[in-house]
Protein backbone atom coordinates (compact mmCIF):
# COMPACT_ATOMS: atom_id res chain seq x y z
CA UNK A 1 0.00 0.00 0.00
CA UNK A 2 1.19 3.35 -0.71
CA UNK A 3 2.01 5.46 2.20
CA UNK A 4 0.09 8.83 1.10
CA UNK A 5 3.01 10.94 2.84
CA UNK A 6 5.84 9.17 0.81
CA UNK A 7 4.55 8.86 -2.46
CA UNK A 8 8.26 9.04 -3.71
CA UNK A 9 9.42 12.62 -5.88
CA UNK A 10 8.08 14.05 -8.90
CA UNK A 11 9.17 12.30 -11.66
CA UNK A 12 9.31 15.13 -14.05
CA UNK A 13 11.39 17.65 -12.88
CA UNK A 14 12.85 20.64 -14.82
CA UNK A 15 15.71 21.88 -15.21
CA UNK A 16 16.80 25.44 -13.42
CA UNK A 17 15.50 28.88 -15.64
CA UNK A 18 19.12 29.94 -15.12
CA UNK A 19 22.30 27.95 -14.37
CA UNK A 20 23.57 27.60 -11.03
CA UNK A 21 27.11 28.12 -10.65
CA UNK A 22 30.01 25.46 -10.92
CA UNK A 23 30.67 23.44 -7.57
CA UNK A 24 26.88 24.51 -6.85
CA UNK A 25 26.29 22.13 -3.80
CA UNK A 26 22.78 20.26 -2.32
CA UNK A 27 23.26 20.47 1.12
CA UNK A 28 20.20 18.51 2.14
CA UNK A 29 19.03 15.00 0.75
CA UNK A 30 18.46 11.52 1.27
CA UNK A 31 18.60 7.86 -0.85
CA UNK A 32 16.01 5.04 0.53
CA UNK A 33 17.45 1.46 -0.51
CA UNK A 34 17.27 -0.17 -3.07
CA UNK A 35 16.37 -2.77 0.09
CA UNK A 36 17.66 -5.32 -1.62
CA UNK A 37 20.82 -4.23 -1.07
CA UNK A 38 20.71 -2.05 1.64
CA UNK A 39 17.31 -2.96 3.81
CA UNK A 40 15.17 -0.59 5.91
CA UNK A 41 15.30 -0.69 9.65
CA UNK A 42 12.97 -2.56 11.41
CA UNK A 43 12.35 -0.10 14.13
CA UNK A 44 11.53 2.47 10.66
CA UNK A 45 8.66 4.62 11.76
CA UNK A 46 7.89 5.26 7.59
CA UNK A 47 8.84 3.34 4.67
CA UNK A 48 9.28 5.46 1.64
CA UNK A 49 9.58 4.27 -1.74
CA UNK A 50 13.21 2.87 -3.11
CA UNK A 51 14.63 6.40 -4.39
CA UNK A 52 18.72 4.96 -4.98
CA UNK A 53 21.60 7.23 -5.03
CA UNK A 54 21.32 6.68 -9.32
CA UNK A 55 18.32 8.73 -8.86
CA UNK A 56 19.42 11.01 -6.72
CA UNK A 57 22.71 11.62 -8.83
CA UNK A 58 19.93 11.60 -11.91
CA UNK A 59 18.66 14.66 -10.69
CA UNK A 60 21.51 16.68 -9.86
CA UNK A 61 22.78 16.30 -13.31
CA UNK A 62 19.09 18.15 -14.25
CA UNK A 63 19.82 20.61 -11.82
CA UNK A 64 23.32 21.46 -12.55
CA UNK A 65 24.81 20.49 -8.77
CA UNK A 66 27.96 19.29 -8.59
CA UNK A 67 28.88 18.13 -4.67
CA UNK A 68 25.68 17.16 -2.13
CA UNK A 69 25.82 16.65 1.67
CA UNK A 70 23.65 13.34 1.58
CA UNK A 71 21.37 13.11 4.86
CA UNK A 72 21.14 9.22 6.43
CA UNK A 73 17.54 8.53 6.79
CA UNK A 74 15.45 7.62 9.82
CA UNK A 75 14.41 4.84 7.89
CA UNK A 76 17.79 2.86 7.35
CA UNK A 77 18.22 4.00 11.02
CA UNK A 78 21.76 3.53 12.14
CA UNK A 79 22.95 1.31 9.40
CA UNK A 80 24.78 3.58 7.25
CA UNK A 81 25.85 1.28 4.46
CA UNK A 82 23.51 2.79 1.75
CA UNK A 83 24.59 6.20 2.77
CA UNK A 84 28.34 4.84 2.53
CA UNK A 85 27.71 3.45 -1.26
CA UNK A 86 26.77 6.89 -2.00
CA UNK A 87 29.80 8.51 -0.34
CA UNK A 88 32.05 6.28 -2.27
CA UNK A 89 30.54 6.91 -5.85
CA UNK A 90 30.62 10.94 -5.09
CA UNK A 91 34.86 10.05 -5.28
CA UNK A 92 34.84 13.45 -2.91
CA UNK A 93 32.25 15.56 -4.14
CA UNK A 94 30.00 14.18 -1.30
CA UNK A 95 29.52 14.51 2.17
CA UNK A 96 27.18 12.94 5.03
CA UNK A 97 25.31 13.26 8.09
CA UNK A 98 25.25 10.15 10.38
CA UNK A 99 22.79 8.68 12.99
CA UNK A 100 24.90 8.26 15.71
CA UNK A 101 24.19 6.67 19.17
CA UNK A 102 25.55 6.51 22.23
CA UNK A 103 26.50 3.03 21.95
CA UNK A 104 28.19 4.14 18.70
CA UNK A 105 32.17 2.70 18.46
CA UNK A 106 34.51 5.43 18.11
CA UNK A 107 36.64 3.14 15.25
CA UNK A 108 32.95 3.40 13.81
CA UNK A 109 32.72 7.22 13.82
CA UNK A 110 36.23 7.09 12.46
CA UNK A 111 35.45 4.74 9.56
CA UNK A 112 32.66 7.24 8.48
CA UNK A 113 34.65 10.45 8.74
CA UNK A 114 36.94 8.48 6.61
CA UNK A 115 33.93 8.02 4.08
CA UNK A 116 33.02 11.43 4.33
CA UNK A 117 30.82 12.09 7.02
CA UNK A 118 30.97 15.22 8.87
CA UNK A 119 28.25 16.09 10.93
CA UNK A 120 25.53 13.96 13.63
CA UNK A 121 21.82 14.45 13.16
CA UNK A 122 19.65 14.97 16.15
CA UNK A 123 15.69 14.65 15.51
CA UNK A 124 12.88 16.38 17.71
CA UNK A 125 9.95 15.86 15.31
CA UNK A 126 7.95 13.08 16.92
CA UNK A 127 7.62 11.35 13.62
CA UNK A 128 10.64 9.99 13.34
CA UNK A 129 10.72 8.88 17.21
CA UNK A 130 11.34 9.91 20.61
CA UNK A 131 13.41 12.95 21.11
CA UNK A 132 16.96 12.40 22.67
CA UNK A 133 18.05 12.70 25.95
CA UNK A 134 20.20 14.95 27.17
CA UNK A 135 22.49 12.21 28.62
CA UNK A 136 22.27 10.66 24.77
CA UNK A 137 23.18 14.56 23.62
CA UNK A 138 26.56 14.92 25.58
CA UNK A 139 27.44 11.40 24.70
CA UNK A 140 26.87 12.08 20.53
CA UNK A 141 28.30 15.37 21.08
CA UNK A 142 31.44 13.55 22.86
CA UNK A 143 31.70 11.10 20.22
CA UNK A 144 31.92 13.49 17.12
CA UNK A 145 33.36 16.44 18.80
CA UNK A 146 36.96 14.95 18.16
CA UNK A 147 36.50 14.76 14.44
CA UNK A 148 35.33 18.50 14.43
CA UNK A 149 31.53 17.22 13.46
CA UNK A 150 29.16 19.77 13.46
CA UNK A 151 25.21 18.55 14.85
CA UNK A 152 22.71 18.65 12.11
CA UNK A 153 19.49 19.38 14.24
CA UNK A 154 16.17 18.95 13.45
CA UNK A 155 13.12 20.68 14.84
CA UNK A 156 9.37 21.98 14.03
CA UNK A 157 6.90 24.06 14.99
CA UNK A 158 8.32 26.32 18.24
CA UNK A 159 11.24 23.89 18.76
CA UNK A 160 13.93 26.23 17.77
CA UNK A 161 12.66 28.64 20.74
CA UNK A 162 12.75 25.30 22.74
CA UNK A 163 15.75 24.22 22.03
CA UNK A 164 17.88 27.93 21.47
CA UNK A 165 19.95 26.98 25.13
CA UNK A 166 20.71 23.72 23.54
CA UNK A 167 22.00 24.74 20.98
CA UNK A 168 24.02 27.41 22.55
CA UNK A 169 25.59 24.71 25.24
CA UNK A 170 26.81 22.44 22.58
CA UNK A 171 29.85 23.56 22.21
CA UNK A 172 30.29 22.23 18.39
CA UNK A 173 29.03 23.65 15.17
CA UNK A 174 25.07 23.52 14.45
CA UNK A 175 23.40 23.32 11.38
CA UNK A 176 19.63 24.05 11.30
CA UNK A 177 17.67 21.71 8.55
CA UNK A 178 14.83 23.13 6.83
CA UNK A 179 14.73 26.95 8.13
CA UNK A 180 13.63 24.97 11.64
CA UNK A 181 10.52 24.08 9.86
CA UNK A 182 9.14 27.11 11.74
CA UNK A 183 4.84 27.67 11.88
CA UNK A 184 4.74 30.33 9.10
CA UNK A 185 0.95 30.93 9.91
CA UNK A 186 2.45 32.81 13.03
CA UNK A 187 4.29 35.36 10.76
CA UNK A 188 7.80 36.00 10.55
CA UNK A 189 7.71 37.82 13.97
CA UNK A 190 7.12 34.30 15.85
CA UNK A 191 9.28 33.29 18.89
CA UNK A 192 10.40 30.91 16.50
CA UNK A 193 11.87 33.21 13.65
CA UNK A 194 12.84 35.20 16.12
CA UNK A 195 14.99 32.33 18.22
CA UNK A 196 16.37 31.35 15.06
CA UNK A 197 17.74 35.26 13.84
CA UNK A 198 18.98 35.21 17.53
CA UNK A 199 21.20 31.92 16.88
CA UNK A 200 22.61 32.94 13.67
CA UNK A 201 24.14 35.97 15.50
CA UNK A 202 25.33 34.04 18.49
CA UNK A 203 28.38 31.85 16.88
CA UNK A 204 28.72 28.70 14.62
CA UNK A 205 25.27 28.43 14.15
CA UNK A 206 24.22 27.79 10.33
CA UNK A 207 20.48 27.13 8.38
CA UNK A 208 19.66 25.39 5.51
CA UNK A 209 17.40 26.75 3.22
CA UNK A 210 15.67 23.97 2.21
CA UNK A 211 12.37 22.93 2.99
CA UNK A 212 10.53 25.78 1.24
CA UNK A 213 7.57 23.41 0.33
CA UNK A 214 7.46 21.41 3.45
CA UNK A 215 6.84 25.16 5.90
CA UNK A 216 4.69 26.90 2.93
CA UNK A 217 1.45 27.92 4.60
CA UNK A 218 -0.42 27.23 1.04
CA UNK A 219 1.67 25.33 -1.33
CA UNK A 220 2.27 25.08 -4.34
CA UNK A 221 3.12 29.43 -3.19
CA UNK A 222 5.93 29.37 -1.54
CA UNK A 223 5.47 33.85 -0.98
CA UNK A 224 5.81 32.86 2.68
CA UNK A 225 8.85 30.05 3.15
CA UNK A 226 10.48 32.19 0.22
CA UNK A 227 10.33 35.62 2.48
CA UNK A 228 11.51 33.22 5.44
CA UNK A 229 14.60 32.29 3.62
CA UNK A 230 15.63 35.33 2.21
CA UNK A 231 15.46 36.67 5.54
CA UNK A 232 17.83 34.03 6.78
CA UNK A 233 20.04 34.91 3.94
CA UNK A 234 20.05 38.41 4.69
CA UNK A 235 20.90 38.26 8.86
CA UNK A 236 23.79 35.34 7.73
CA UNK A 237 24.65 35.62 4.45
CA UNK A 238 27.66 33.85 5.02
CA UNK A 239 26.19 30.76 7.21
CA UNK A 240 23.16 29.99 5.08
CA UNK A 241 23.18 26.29 2.35
CA UNK A 242 20.31 25.27 0.45
CA UNK A 243 19.24 21.77 -0.47
CA UNK A 244 16.41 20.52 -2.15
CA UNK A 245 15.46 17.85 0.57
CA UNK A 246 14.90 14.99 -2.30
CA UNK A 247 13.03 13.04 -2.26
CA UNK A 248 10.94 14.59 0.21
CA UNK A 249 9.88 11.95 2.71
CA UNK A 250 7.15 12.55 4.82
CA UNK A 251 5.10 15.44 3.46
CA UNK A 252 1.36 16.64 2.29
CA UNK A 253 2.72 18.07 -0.79
CA UNK A 254 5.65 16.86 -2.98
CA UNK A 255 7.31 19.84 -5.07
CA UNK A 256 9.05 20.01 -8.47
CA UNK A 257 13.03 19.34 -8.17
CA UNK A 258 13.01 22.34 -10.53
CA UNK A 259 10.63 24.66 -8.91
CA UNK A 260 12.81 25.02 -6.28
CA UNK A 261 15.72 25.39 -7.45
CA UNK A 262 14.34 28.55 -9.66
CA UNK A 263 13.63 29.58 -5.97
CA UNK A 264 16.89 30.65 -5.38
CA UNK A 265 16.91 33.21 -7.31
CA UNK A 266 14.13 34.70 -5.13
CA UNK A 267 15.94 33.82 -2.20
CA UNK A 268 19.63 35.42 -2.24
CA UNK A 269 21.43 38.10 -5.40
CA UNK A 270 24.57 35.78 -4.71
CA UNK A 271 23.82 31.93 -5.19
CA UNK A 272 27.66 31.62 -5.16
CA UNK A 273 28.03 31.97 -1.70
CA UNK A 274 24.72 30.30 -0.74
CA UNK A 275 25.45 27.38 -3.61
CA UNK A 276 28.97 27.51 -3.67
CA UNK A 277 31.47 29.13 -1.02
CA UNK A 278 29.22 29.02 2.03
CA UNK A 279 28.63 25.01 1.66
CA UNK A 280 32.97 24.62 1.10
CA UNK A 281 33.10 26.38 4.47
CA UNK A 282 30.70 24.29 6.48
CA UNK A 283 31.35 20.84 4.96
CA UNK A 284 34.11 20.82 2.60
CA UNK A 285 36.86 22.28 4.52
CA UNK A 286 38.56 20.92 7.49
CA UNK A 287 38.95 23.27 10.53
Amino acid sequence: MTDPRNPGPDPNPHAPAVALPSGACDAHCHIFGPTAKFPYAPERTFTPPEVPKEDLLALHRLLGLDRAVIVQSACHGTDHAALLDALDAGEGRYRGVALIRPTTPVDEVKRLHEAGVRGARLHFTPHLGPAPTQETIDAVVGLIRPFGWHIALHVAGNGIAEHADLVRSLGVRVVIDHMARVDLRQGLNSEAVQSLLRLLDDGDVWVKLSGADRIATAPPSWADSAALARLLATEAPERVVWGTDFPHPNTDFVPNDGDLADLIAEITPDPEALLVTNPTRCFFTED
